[in-house]
C-alpha cells in the first residue's frame, strides 16, 4: 500500500468514527466534537488554565477554529478565558465546574461510541 493509500485508509477509518461520534455528542450533550475534544484537552492538562496557543498546538484546529470554539463553549458557562498578567496579548482557558461535569457526562458517550467503532 502507497503513502497515499495509507492516507486515504486513514481518512476512511476516522470519518467512520468520527461521525457517529459527533452525532451521539451532540445529540446527548449539545457538544460538537471540536467542543468535546478541546474540553477533554482541558481535563487532561496538568495545570488549572492552559494558554490558547498552547491548546491551539495540541489539537487538528486552526487558531481561529479554536476561538470559535473557546468563544461558544464560554456562552455555554463551560469555560472561562482570561488574560495573562504578564502578557496582555495572551489568553488563558480553564474549565469550569459545569464544563467539567458535562465532559464527564460526555466521556461516557465517547467510550461507548469508540467500543462500537474500534477493535478492543
Amino acid at each position: 500500500m502507497d503513502l497515499v493509500d495509507q492516507w486515504h485508509a486513514l481518512l476512511s477509518r476516522y470519518n467512520e468514527v468520527a461521525g457517529p461520534l459527533e452525532r451521539a455528542l451532540q445529540e446527548a450533550h449539545g457538544l460538537t466534537l471540536s467542543d468535546f475534544e478541546t474540553l477533554d484537552r482541558l481535563t487532561s492538562a496538568d495545570c488549572d488554565k492552559r494558554r490558547m496557543q498552547d491548546l491551539a498546538a495540541a489539537m487538528y484546529l486552526s487558531q481561529s477554529a479554536l476561538s470559535r470554539t473557546v468563544a461558544r463553549l464560554e456562552k455555554s458557562g463551560l469555560v472561562a478565558r482570561s488574560h495573562c498578567q504578564d502578557d496582555r496579548r495572551g489568553v488563558f482557558v480553564e474549565l469550569t465546574a459545569a464544563g467539567l461535569s458535562r465532559h464527564t457526562e460526555a466521556r461516557a458517550t465517547q467510550v461507548r461510541v469508540l467500543a462500537e467503532h474500534l477493535p478492543a
